[in-house]
């Protein structure tokens, strides 16, 4: 039996969407049988329909199975609902969906599907998903929406909302591709945690008043969640952009990547990868700016946000380390163009892979260290997106690293208030590398 604790450390290799597959046999579906080889982790793949059924259901389960062969984990296919039962759930980390339709399970195996979710399962719904098990408001919650409608098969524009998700890390901002476009019953942004939508503008039959989400994912009573509405043409499963979205909701499903999942609503860009339009940079050194992307050059220097100064607020943004690089996240330091004022005015929230306690990643630099037993959790390595969340509400500093809280400093130096003041992202040095992407902020009440 998996525990949630052994899914949040497992890691697997990273497909880029460059990646040669090698595509195999057909799979046939069918009850799932056990591999003799347990390395890795271990996904089954459900696609009984009690509706319409879709055509590209095999090239879905082929396409999976190489996914599994070429990343270090083991794929079951079954059409068997027997298999919901709870010694069999057991053994995966995650279960997809893949373009179930209709009532596929009985009470008593929904019931076991509802207690392997809440030890730490994952779920991964693939388009028609959302056209599955209406009856069963647990599963309507897990899968985050119902299929409404769909127009005729057309290109589209994906406007990526998260790239920071494995799912989406790969994409530019819009991704142009060609499929059958879902409208939902309702709008899952509430309770989940947008990815990607769809430009109402760009395809005919859209019906969600310009808020259309075609990807999300969350947690969900006690396991892990993800849903694509792509996937119904055969094409889809031999695009390989399309097939590194997948494996990244897989990688999030099993708990080999952790990503901030929360619903997410209210936040203002301060830089949304265009340009650096209210920002200055202090002391030596650059961020160069491509793909949306502000990566580090030299330094020591800061670049900060002189448009307005912060109060009371909720400052995310991306980050990724290249290596054993050093970087950090100033806040509630005052106007200047000396780097070294914020470093002796305000607090840096560190980024560094080996340092000592109080100044690697998480911490607040010099002054407390993060909890390193959930901040090793939550924590993706060098070369994989990280999200930072840091809340300054009065003198009070917390840091949230993928949606898990890994500090909770009080400030009680008044020539460190955090009352006000603004926040900047370091470039430490020639040696070192990190990027940002997507910094957002959102005002909160007073202290």
């Amino acid at each position: 039996m998996h525990s949630s604790a052994h899914r949040t450390t497992r890691r697997l290799g990273v497909a880029t969407a460059s990646a040669a597959l090698l595509l195999g046999a057909m799979a046939l579906p069918g009850s799932a049988t056990p591999r003799e080889d347990d390395a890795g982790d271990r996904v089954l793949v459900f696609s009984k329909t009690a509706g319409y059924r879709h055509g590209s259901i095999p090239e879905g389960i082929s396409a999976l199975q190489d996914l599994g062969a070429a990343n270090d984990f083991t794929v079951d296919a079954t059409e068997d609902a027997a298999d919901f039962n709870q010694r069999n759930l057991d053994r995966y980390d995650a279960v997809v969906f893949l373009s179930t339709t209709g009532d596929v399970l009985n009470r008593t195996q929904q019931l076991a599907f509802e207690q392997y979710i809440a030890k730490g399962g994952g779920y991964v719904g693939v388009h028609a998903a959302a056209d599955t098990e209406y009856d069963w408001p647990f599963y309507g919650g897990l899968a985050g929406a119902y299929f409404e409608s769909h127009p005729h098969i057309q290109p589209a524009t994906v406007e990526v909302e998260d790239r920071a998700h494995a799912s989406t890390a790969h994409l530019g901002e819009e991704w142009e591709r060609t499929d059958e476009w879902y409208n939902y019953r309702t709008n899952p942004r509430e309770n989940a945690h947008v990815l990607a939508t769809l430009d109402e503008s760009s395809y005919i039959g859209g019906t969600m008043d310009g808020d259309h989400p075609i990807a999300w994912c969350q947690t969900y009573e006690g396991g892990r969640a993800f849903y694509t509405g792509g996937g119904h043409t055969e094409e889809s499963y031999s695009e390989p952009a399309f097939l590194a979205h997948l494996l990244g909701g897989i990688r999030y499903a099993t708990g080999a990547v952790q990503a901030d999942c929360r619903p997410e609503q209210g936040y203002t860009a301060l830089f949304d990868g265009t340009d650096t339009d209210g920002w200055s940079q202090a002391g030596p050194g650059s961020f160069t700016l491509a793909d949306g992307t502000l990566t580090t050059s030299g330094g020591m220097g800061m670049l900060w946000y002189a448009e307005r100064e912060l109060q009371s607020y909720s400052l995310k943004l991306d980050w990724r380390m290249s290596g054993d690089d050093n970087s950090g996240i100033f806040v509630g330091f005052p106007a200047s163009d000396d780097p070294w004022s914020a470093v002796n005015n305000g607090y840096e929230i560190q980024i560094d892979a080996t340092d000592a306690p109080d100044r690697t990643t998480g911490s607040v630099y010099g002054f407390q260290s993060a909890d390193t037993e959930l901040r090793d959790a939550a924590l993706n390595p060098p070369g994989e997106w990280n999200t930072y969340e840091i809340r300054v509400e009065g003198e009070r500093l917390r840091v949230l690293l993928n949606g898990v809280e890994i500090n909770d400093f009080t400030n009680t130096d008044p020539a460190r208030s955090l009352s006000q003041g603004h926040i900047g992202i370091q470039n430490h040095g020639d040696s070192d590398e990190v990027s940002f992407r997507d910094i957002r902020v959102k005002e909160l009440p007073p202290a």
